[in-house]
């Protein structure tokens, strides 16, 4: 039931994130070629999703030494989104608005085990 409920958070806690996030990378088309839009708005994620996650997801204590290793979950999946969005965009032709809803769908289950095993304090 527990893990329920943190995977549950998990997706809470991703579709408020990939709001904001989504809306950050929009604005940011207007100015920059996608690849670059989606790298900040991406940096932007990884921050606001470490707090949640780490707060409300998983119960655990902001550390300095968790916040250095998150990224580490979130660089795994910027390369798998960015190499979709390359295959979405570039070779099915879809739209880039939504090449990164497809993406992340595609990660989700990825991104939810390795944010567990970096977050989660392992006395537990």
């Amino acid at each position: 039931m527990k893990k329920t409920i943190e995977l549950f958070k998990f997706g809470l806690v991703g579709l408020l994130n990939t709001i904001i996030t989504y809306i950050l990378y929009l604005f940011l088309l207007d100015h920059f070629p996608y690849s670059l839009a989606y790298t900040i708005s991406y940096v932007a994620g990884i921050i606001i999703s470490y707090f949640f996650n780490t707060i409300f997801v998983f119960k655990q204590s902001v550390s300095l030494s968790n916040f250095l290793k998150f990224p580490v979950v979130y660089l795994v999946q910027y390369l798998l989104n960015l190499l979709l969005m390359f295959v979405v965009v570039n070779k099915l032709l879809i739209n880039e608005k939504i090449a990164l809803i497809i993406s992340i769908a595609v990660t989700f289950p990825i991104t939810f085990v390795l944010s567990k095993y970096v977050l989660k304090s392992k006395k537990e």
